[in-house]
């Protein structure tokens, strides 16, 4: 959830941390000391939940006090509002998608008999939950079956930012449900598309490589998988600044990309080829004939729309 103070099943709270009691605090003759929502600060925390904290209230008063008897004033000032999960859960999110795609191995044509299907996608809450309060999560995720789908607002700024995963949800071919508005966007994807890609690409892929030559040198090995996915991000950039358009399905380098997979492919061999396509791109960066930046305001002016239709009760 954006903007919400999580509290993991696991979290153990480090001393300094400020919490409200839940319920009275007696003292040793079994009166009451402090009420119900007294504040104090964990002054020893235990190392794990079936032990006490030591907690410290304003007038020096200690108390020996378990994880369910606390929670953090952060939390506890937030009330109904970081009920959120409950609220959203009964909402029906997931009924809320408005596109979803394959993307991943098969989509590029690189999957295996063992390979997942990767689902990806955009969401479009209900107006009222997102006015509400709680507001709405900027992801859906479903781990058992690999499905995650972008609230729109979220999907479209990623996208302007030259997003790879953003992008390849827009050009895949692996299409399974549109709703018209999804339809809409999806015929004026070419909007995404701006000279930012050379930066979002690029930076990344030498960032990684930067990372991984040091595995290599201090541990001797790399990840084979990620080693071919950014050399296939090399390929799907400089085909977007030279034609206007994102090459999902890798085609006649799948051969070459599948041994760097394998392990085939030596290192130095793998390192020769990203300084070529590195060499390619620059090139392909100065003879594009992508505009600067995207077209930002008819990314706006989709959103306002789609902000609009939220409004009713269909799925637009």
């Amino acid at each position: 959830m954006k903007n919400r103070v999580h509290n993991s099943l696991n979290l153990i709270y480090s001393v300094g941390t400020q919490v409200v009691a839940l319920k009275h605090i007696q003292g040793t003759d079994g009166q009451t000391v402090h009420p119900a929502g007294a504040v104090g600060v964990v002054i020893r925390s235990p190392q794990d939940r079936s032990h006490s904290y030591r907690i410290r209230f304003v007038d020096g008063f200690e108390a020996a006090i378990h994880h369910d008897g606390l929670a953090l004033l952060a939390e506890y000032k937030l009330g109904a509002i970081n009920d959120s999960q409950q609220v959203l859960a009964t909402h029906g999110l997931f009924h809320r998608v408005i596109l979803r795609c394959v993307i991943g191995s098969r989509a590029y044509g690189l999957d295996t008999e063992e390979s997942d299907t990767d689902r990806r996608g955009i969401y479009l809450p209900p107006a009222d939950l997102h006015w509400s309060l709680y507001g709405v999560p900027e992801q859906l995720e479903d781990e058992a079956t690999q499905e995650a789908y972008w609230e729109l607002q979220k999907f479209l700024v990623m996208a302007l930012k030259g997003n790879p995963n953003v992008l390849e949800c827009l050009y895949t071919p692996l299409v399974e449900f549109a709703s018209p508005l999804a339809q809409e966007l999806l015929d004026m994807r070419s909007i995404f598309l701006s000279r930012l890609v050379y930066q979002t690409y690029n930076g990344y892929v030498m960032s990684q490589f930067k990372r991984m030559q040091a595995d290599e040198r201090n541990h001797g090995q790399v990840k084979p998988k990620h080693v071919m996915h950014l050399i296939r991000l090399l390929l799907s950039g400089i085909h977007v600044l030279r034609e206007g358009f994102v090459p999902v399905e890798i085609g006649e380098h799948r051969t070459q990309l599948l041994a760097i997979k394998s392990g085939e492919m030596p290192w130095d061999d793998v390192e020769a080829w990203r300084l070529r396509l590195h060499q390619e791109f620059d090139r392909a960066l100065e003879t594009t004939s992508l505009p600067e930046r995207p077209d930002y305001e008819r990314a706006n002016v989709f959103l306002v729309k789609a902000r609009r239709q939220a409004i009713e009760e269909a799925l637009p």
